[in-house]
């Protein structure tokens, strides 16, 4: 009778920890998603941004009008994403796409003296620091919940149920450009 009740107390300490283990996998996934949600209110307010900047730039810059559809096609493809890695891969060419304006725009000292270009480099500059915090606590909600699905013994159950690694949201190919430091010009 004692081996019957020790075996089942352990079967019963087994199936508490896999309930626990399995409950804050789904709670760190949440969190992931959640943190994303942050991050897509960003973006969404970055898309809103763009056609005005567009609009903005298309009379100085008639020239140049691959810059535009470049980040009007990137900002459009970022729209449509559906899952999180989609999303992820789009707004890096998005933001690659903005990076090319900026180059652009060095070209024309009227547009960086419009009062109006200038209004919408301030609030697309104020959007890309919410978004890199956003990015950032994004990053680091992932990280707890990959390292929660790696670990022994949480690696048990979220193989058992699903739970696999997830892609950070890396700035790809632009963050050798966002390592460069600023070229001042008089």
């Amino acid at each position: 009778m004692p081996i019957a009740l020790l075996f089942l107390g352990i079967i019963f300490l087994i199936a508490i920890m896999a309930i626990t283990l399995y409950n804050r996998l789904i709670k760190l996934r949440n969190n992931r998603e959640q943190a994303f949600a942050d991050v897509d209110v960003q973006l969404r307010q970055r898309h809103d941004l763009i056609p005005q900047l567009v609009e903005s730039v298309k009379g100085y810059m008639g020239h140049e009008r691959g810059v535009l559809v470049d980040i009007t096609e990137a900002r459009s493809a970022a729209l449509k994403a559906g899952t999180i890695n989609e999303k992820i891969a789009a707004e890096n060419k998005l933001s690659a796409a903005l990076e090319g304006l900026k180059v652009s725009v060095e070209a024309y000292p009227d547009l960086k003296a419009s009062q109006n270009f200038m209004d919408l480099q301030t609030e697309i500059s104020d959007i890309e620091n919410k978004l890199a915090a956003s990015r950032r606590f994004f990053n680091s909600a992932t990280k707890e919940y990959n390292v929660a699905t790696e670990l022994f013994p949480s690696n048990l159950i979220a193989t058992l149920f699903n739970f696999h690694r997830e892609t950070m949201f890396e700035l790809g190919d632009i963050r050798a450009t966002a390592a460069e430091p600023p070229t001042i010009r008089f």
